[in-house]
């Protein structure tokens, strides 16, 4: 009697490239890409939160899913660190 597999839902390996560093994670299709944030940040050494991620030259949300963005096994996904601020400085008095 051969049973049923529970629900298989195929992974994808998905590239995240930083500063000339890559790490490739394991991921379902339907997981939430804040899960996969955090686990491409604690690899990187870095805190929570300082990246930003883009897929195809757009930005990815955390609530974003693989899916939804209809990629595939392999795809390159680029980690960006945060830029906060950019105001211009006083010009300085000679």
């Amino acid at each position: 009697m051969s049973q049923e597999p529970e629900d298989v839902k195929p992974k994808l390996n998905l590239n995240i490239g930083h500063d000339g560093t890559q790490i490739t994670v394991k991921v379902k299709a339907n997981m939430k890409f804040a899960k996969i944030f955090a686990a491409a940040e604690q690899r990187f050494g870095k805190e929570p939160g300082t990246f930003k991620f883009t897929y195809d030259g757009a930005r990815v949300q955390p609530t974003d899913t693989p899916g939804d963005l209809g990629m595939e096994d392999g795809d390159q996904i680029d980690a960006h660190l945060e830029q906060i601020g950019g105001g211009l400085w006083p010009e300085m008095e000679s």
